[in-house]
């Protein structure tokens, strides 16, 4: 499933990138193009937002990459109940 979706993560970028050079560069009056090929990259960025954050919280799940450090919020620290 994890390589089905990096290869879905590689063809929404590249689908991002052209269809986001296409809505750059249609003229003014080719205005249904440029709608559909913002459309489209849109589209082609959300998936690939959405799949990029996938594989990451996969690999940390998996143990292929190590967790971010973070400090730990105020609620989640021992002893944080005594300070109210």
């Amino acid at each position: 499933m994890a390589k089905l979706i990096a290869i879905g993560n590689v063809v929404a970028w590249a689908g991002f990138w052209a269809f986001g050079y296409l809505a750059l560069t249609a003229g003014a009056e080719n205005s249904g193009q440029m709608v559909t090929a913002v459309i489209l990259a849109a589209l082609g960025g959300a998936f690939g937002v959405w799949a990029y954050f996938w594989l990451v919280r996969h690999s940390e799940a998996t143990g292929y990459a190590k967790r971010g450090n973070q400090v730990p919020r105020e609620h989640h620290r021992e002893g944080a109940d005594d300070a109210l």
